[in-house]
């Protein structure tokens, strides 16, 4: 193999090998909305970014080691908002919810000033309904059916 064929395995291999350290990816998931004045509990079906992303962390003390601090967290590369009105509010209520729509994802470092960078741990309450469960698709050509 010459040399070039060499250079162009190792990048190959780089390329591979990062994708393998990172598992940032859209992933499906259902967000559980309750509005005060409507009388279901509703499953919303929608895209996140989720998934693990190369991070490295040094004990070094002082400006070295801030050098090689890298916290990344997967993120949307773009996100977009749909809308829904909301079955069974009453007329006082309004019935619009908006949420987001992931359409891409990458490690990036977290910007705090418009992401939350943190981890929710524990018991997932957020999938618990206290009123009637309905479901909502979001996309064409799926049934609004439990």
């Amino acid at each position: 193999m010459g040399s070039g064929g060499v250079a162009l395995a190792c990048g190959l291999l780089c390329v591979l090998g990062g994708r393998a350290l990172s598992f940032c990816a859209l992933t499906d998931y259902t967000l559980y909305v309750e509005k005060a004045g409507c009388d279901f509990c509703v499953a919303i079906n929608t895209t996140i970014c989720m998934g693990f992303c190369y991070s490295r962390d040094t004990n070094i003390v002082g400006l070295a080691g801030k050098r090689l601090l890298l916290q990344r967290t997967c993120t949307y590369r773009s996100v977009e908002y749909h809308t829904t009105a909301l079955p069974g509010c009453h007329q006082h209520a309004d019935p619009f919810f908006s949420y987001p729509v992931a359409l891409d994802c990458y490690c990036s470092t977290c910007d705090t000033g418009s992401h939350d960078c943190t981890h929710k741990g524990g018991d997932d309450n957020s999938a618990q309904c206290a009123k009637p469960l309905l479901h909502i698709y979001p996309y064409p050509g799926q049934s609004n059916h439990i």
